[in-house]
């Protein structure tokens, strides 16, 4: 298991962390399996549940209440669907890697839109090689019952994408807000993949002033959404592991049914 976790926490430099469900909606009473996913473009590694990798997980089904795993269980999490909306909520506890290059970290930099990084880097004093960051993982994924009521709402993540749109009640477009300790956080890029039976495209976003994007969606596709904050290290666990970099990742999955 341990070679395992270091190739995953030395490779996941710019790769998105999500929740998968095998089914986005379904009769209510049906139990639906979720794959925690790690990689790229809808296409990745499927882990298990594993608890020193996990801080907190939740579902919202109207009432928020704490989810808790079995370690090994793969797919890593599973739900009973309600009438309407469910929302399954993931939080990670803070794994390190090191870059290999200076080139990879610059592309990390430019990919998530932080222009300022090169500047700032070098007035910290801080060495071009080996340079480390501790990431941490906050996704969501909506999932709906034949009713299609409900409605998402923040589960007190770091940060995190609240769906103010019922993706299951509005094939036209879907609205969401990305929040940054409890706050909307504006300007912010926005990361976008669409996957059909055609295959997967990726667009980009910017939150406005109130922290909201509305973005255009398609029925019988699936989505993920992703945005990333860097900072100096800030909390407890990034300090005491003594990294460069501290990020913090919000993801979010939904479909729009037919």
């Amino acid at each position: 298991m341990v070679p395992l976790l270091f190739a995953l926490a030395t490779q996941s430099k710019a790769h998105e962390f999500w929740l998968e469900p095998q089914n986005y909606q379904s009769d209510a009473g049906a139990t639906i399996n979720i794959d925690i996913r790690n990689g790229e473009d809808f296409k990745g590694l499927t882990l298990s549940w594993f608890d020193p990798r996990i801080q907190a997980a939740f579902i919202n089904d109207g009432t928020l209440s704490d989810y808790k795993g079995l370690p090994g269980d793969l797919p890593g999490m599973k739900v009973t669907v309600g009438d309407g909306l469910t929302v399954v909520g993931y939080a990670s506890t803070l794994s390190r890697l090191t870059y290999d290059s200076w080139e990879k970290t610059l592309s990390f930099a430019s990919h998530k839109d932080f222009p300022w990084f090169t500047a700032r880097h070098a007035d910290r004093g801080l060495p071009q090689d080996s340079v480390t960051e501790g990431y941490w993982r906050f996704s969501k994924t909506l999932i709906s019952g034949p009713e299609a009521t409900g409605a998402d709402a923040p589960m007190g993540f770091e940060t995190e994408f609240v769906a103010l749109t019922n993706p299951y009640a509005n094939a036209d477009q879907m609205t969401v807000r990305l929040l940054y300790q409890s706050e909307p956080r504006a300007d912010a890029q926005v990361e976008m993949w669409e996957k059909s039976s055609e295959g997967v495209t990726r667009t980009l976003h910017r939150t406005d002033a109130g922290g909201t994007v509305t973005l255009p969606v398609k029925p019988g596709h699936a989505y993920m959404i992703d945005a990333v904050v860097l900072r100096e290290p800030a909390s407890a666990e990034a300090i005491e592991k003594g990294v460069m970099w501290e990020s913090l990742w919000a993801n979010m999955t939904f479909a729009v049914p037919e």
